[in-house]
């Protein structure tokens, strides 16, 4: 496979990066590079790497298997009781959780546009639900898909623009690879990488792949795709931090990323500002609408439901959770509570994935000869017990232990 061709099958794995590149990241790698300068660069790369073989396997799953996660997790139980509390487990820390979030993807979005157009994001919220509403009602797979591609192309030259033009300390760069944990960083680093190693891409990517592709044939260019677009998500996530690191002088506090833009002109430029805010418009509105669509899977899936991107109740699942963003961005709102619950729910859920990815990925009866190899059973029993470690700390934090 050549070069173009290898750019050619770029489709699920964009998705993912597009869904995990959203108003979160964009803000915790910018209060990253304000506090810490170049210091947490390696949590990127091994965020990056982390999602790689999470995701890798995942995809595997749904392209071998024909099985969506969200129905994996379901036909694995035999007791109904453990059976039950996995579907209620999914539908709430996905189903509620993208809901919950859908709100920030919005109005990160509508923040960028306020930026550049001065026009309140209070007006852009909706407008921005709406136009996600209308390109997931199509039910057109491939359209979703290259819209997605294209707004991830658009993050990745916005931000990486904006590195370039802000001119990064080269050598401080360098030195970020290099793994240390400066005082008080902990809670960054934990946020890095759990805005990259999300539990609700793995539910998208599962379902996705089968969409693209007929079977174990495509496998190679389906991994082609996944470690293609997760680095190029992990490039357009360092770019940003890149960006705070250069801008702001190490320490400083970031409360409004929205402000961020501003704080660039005088720096770097309007062309600097302009870039940085047309890249946080992606990262809103590709995330606000993965997110509906990764919950409507996921919920579908665990619940039985047909698949399909025109089924009546897999569109009444990502509308309820796109109403959710558009009613709360209209009012400026941020639903807090919802948020804290969808944090708990996803502290729990995502180790337990983890976990049971690493379980089916080794059953040869769904997967015969694509069982996962030893190393890949490492690689992942790496991934989990970071990711235990991810929810204990994240359920710990919710609490006031840490």
């Amino acid at each position: 496979m050549t070069l173009v061709e290898r750019i050619r099958s770029v489709g699920p794995g964009a998705m993912v990066a597009a869904a995990f590149i959203g108003p979160g990241t964009v803000t915790t790698a910018s209060v990253t590079g304000a506090a810490y300068g170049y210091a947490l660069i390696w949590t990127i790369v091994f965020s990056v790497i982390a999602t790689i073989v999470l995701q890798e396997m995942s995809a595997r799953l749904g392209l071998v298997s024909r099985e969506g996660l969200g129905e994996a997790l379901r036909n694995r139980f035999d007791s109904p009781a453990l059976r039950y509390a996995s579907v209620a487990l999914v539908v709430s820390a996905i189903g509620i959780g993208t809901a919950a979030y859908e709100t920030g993807n919005i109005l990160g979005g509508a923040a960028g546009l306020e930026t550049v157009t001065g026009v309140s994001a209070s007006v852009w919220g909706p407008l921005m639900g709406l136009v996600a509403a209308a390109l997931l009602w199509t039910g057109s797979y491939e359209l979703i898909e290259r819209a997605l591609v294209g707004l991830v192309a658009v993050m990745g030259v916005s931000f990486l623009i904006d590195a370039i033009l802000i001119g990064p300390d080269l050598g401080a760069l360098a030195a970020g690879f290099v793994p240390s944990v400066p005082p008080g960083s902990a809670f960054l680093i934990t946020g890095l990488i759990g805005t990259t190693v999300v539990s609700y891409n793995l539910f998208l990517h599962a379902s996705s792949v089968q969409e693209r592709w007929n079977g174990p044939e495509d496998l190679s260019e389906c991994r082609t795709d996944t470690v293609l677009s997760i680095v190029v998500g992990g490039l357009i996530t360092l770019s940003i931090l890149v960006t705070a690191a250069a801008v702001f002088p190490v320490g400083t506090e970031i409360s409004d990323v929205g402000r961020m833009a501003e704080q660039l002109e005088p720096v770097a430029g309007t062309y600097a500002q302009v870039f940085f805010s047309i890249g946080l418009f992606a990262a809103g509105f590709t995330s606000a609408t993965t997110a509906p669509l990764a919950g409507a899977y996921a919920t579908a899936g665990a619940l039985g439901w047909e698949g399909d991107l025109k089924s009546t109740r897999f569109r009444a699942v990502w509308i309820a959770i796109l109403a959710v963003g558009v009613v709360f961005s209209a009012l400026d709102y941020s639903p807090v509570e919802a948020i804290l619950f969808a944090q708990v729910a996803n502290g729990i859920l995502l180790p337990i994935i983890a976990l049971f990815l690493i379980l089916v990925m080794n059953d040869r009866d769904t997967l015969g000869e694509y069982v996962n190899s030893t190393v890949q059973n490492a690689l992942g029993a790496v991934v989990t017990l970071v990711v235990v470690w991810l929810g204990v700390r994240s359920l710990l934090s919710i609490v006031g232990v840490v």
